[in-house]
């Protein structure tokens, strides 16, 4: 979300290289090593390519020895410019041909809850309207049990769901194992067809006569539905990782010395000396920083869940079920919803999720690595902000959904479509997501900056209109 978030909320272009074209590691501490990438904010699509461009070195490309995750292969990386991919006109019909994979699971409502519907409703007519109307892309929509189906779009015939079904038993078999915070299974479904089996140390589940091992086979060729939860909006969750008390000592080693070879003594070279030296907001801060300077071992004490492991699984997973419905359904790329939630006030209730679900495929994205384009794709008027709700023993106030609706002002809060592929594809997903850009002209400059002078000329399309209004816009 660090990339992410700022570029929707305040309705500007990202470009997102997959893990790890761009070097994070060079220079950056204090995020998750495994899944954080250094991403590009612009005006424009076209001008994220270009800064995209400058940032490689004439020698060594975008390689970093300092950053291990930049040894990807070179054919992920391409030899030309990647703004010459990101200048795509708007015309009518300029996306022919194309097959896009929209990605149902990121713009789904929930019974009895108000907040996703505005954002939803309009993201699946703009893909619907800009990007097959307009565009003339063929759309591919994947299948979920919340989504009612559009029956003008073609479903897809390998969904999400089918793939995790194939794929979970040979590189994430843990995640069916898995245990909610009460302690029973995520997937009930697979303990009442297996034989008792442990879950976790000393939590055995299982009714069933079948061995762990046969359930899954019978699971990845379908013969077997797959649990309910089974899908890309619930298994994105991981255990803690001790990757940061590693990250920030090595990032302070190497700062010393550099300073060290430029003649310059930095005594600031260690966690001691860095928490000796900080100022904290509070005493559980402090503590927290403490205690991360204790940490002696990066791996988690035997018999929990390895964070670094799931991480690597996790990916490996997420990437090849992704290929997989992309290849099995003929995708050029797919697009999803960065989040069907409008940007929160800021200190006041958080958003909770829906009850006894998950919202949205957000962390698909960067736990999978892949490039991701995000364009602004509009504003909503109507919000349905949480509140907080005192709790019924009184002694804490709990973040509530609530269905009253507000009205903004014009333009109301941003949303974005976030365009992807695997790593190599850059040139095709500049492409798409620059014609778009151009067919919608979706971005509202802020009035204390106001628009350039080729923006004048057409400005941004409104939200909602059509296409025989589309078609007269200036390319």
């Amino acid at each position: 979300m660090s990339c992410r978030g700022p570029a929707n909320h305040n309705s500007v272009a990202l470009v997102l290289p997959h893990k790890s074209m761009v070097s994070f590691l060079g220079g950056a501490i204090g995020a998750d090593i495994h899944n954080d990438r250094a991403g590009i904010h612009c005006r424009s699509v076209t001008d994220s390519a270009r800064v995209l461009d400058a940032l490689k070195d004439p020698v060594t490309g975008y390689y970093d020895p300092r950053d291990v995750f930049t040894t990807v292969p070179r054919s992920s990386v391409r030899d030309a410019p990647y703004a010459a991919s990101a200048s795509a006109p708007g015309a009518a019909g300029a996306l022919k041909g194309v097959r896009i994979g929209v990605i149902r699971e990121s713009m789904l409502t929930f019974p009895g809850v108000k907040a996703d519907e505005p954002i939803a409703a309009a993201a699946a007519s703009e893909i619907k309207d800009v990007l097959g109307g307009r565009l003339g892309a063929t759309l591919v929509e994947s299948i979920d049990p919340l989504w009612n189906d559009d029956p003008d779009i073609e479903n897809m015939t390998t969904t999400y769901t089918r793939a995790l079904a194939e794929l979970v038993p040979i590189f994430f078999p843990d995640l069916l194992y898995r245990l909610t915070n009460a302690g029973a299974p995520v997937f009930p479904e697979f303990a009442a067809l297996i034989k008792p089996t442990e879950f976790a140390p000393g939590r055995t589940f299982g009714s069933g006569t079948m061995a762990p091992v046969d359930y899954m086979v019978a699971l990845a060729a379908g013969k077997i539905p797959p649990p309910a939860a089974l899908n890309i909006r619930t298994i994105q969750t991981l255990a803690e990782e001790r990757q940061f008390r590693f990250h920030v000592a090595q990032y302070l080693s190497r700062r010393a010395a550099d300073w060290s070879a430029r003649g310059f003594t930095e005594t600031l070279a260690d966690w001691p000396a860095l928490n000796a030296r900080s100022k904290f907001w509070s005493d559980e801060q402090r503590a927290e920083w403490k205690n991360w300077e204790e940490v002696e071992n990066v791996r988690s004490p035997l018999g929990e869940r390895q964070g670094v492991a799931e991480r690597v699984m996790l990916r490996e997973l997420l990437r090849r079920v992704e290929m997989k419905v992309i290849q099995e359904n003929r995708l050029d790329l797919v697009v999803r919803l960065h989040t069907s939630l409008p940007p929160g006030k800021i200190g006041l209730a958080p958003w909770p999720g829906p009850r006894g679900d998950t919202r949205g495929d957000l962390r698909m994205g960067p736990y999978a690595g892949e490039t991701e384009v995000l364009v602004p794709a509009g504003y909503v008027r109507t919000v349905y902000d949480p509140v907080f709700v005192l709790s019924p023993d009184r002694k804490r106030y709990v973040p509530t959904l609530n269905n009253t609706p507000t009205t903004l002002p014009a333009p109301g809060l941003p949303f974005s479509l976030v365009f992807r592929a695997e790593p190599g594809a850059e040139d095709r997903i500049l492409r798409v997501a620059s014609a778009y850009e151009s067919a919608s002209k979706r971005r509202v400059p802020p009035p204390a900056y106001g628009p350039l002078r080729q923006e004048e000329a057409s400005g941004p399309r409104p939200q909602g209109s059509g296409l025989s209004q589309a078609s007269g816009l200036s390319n």
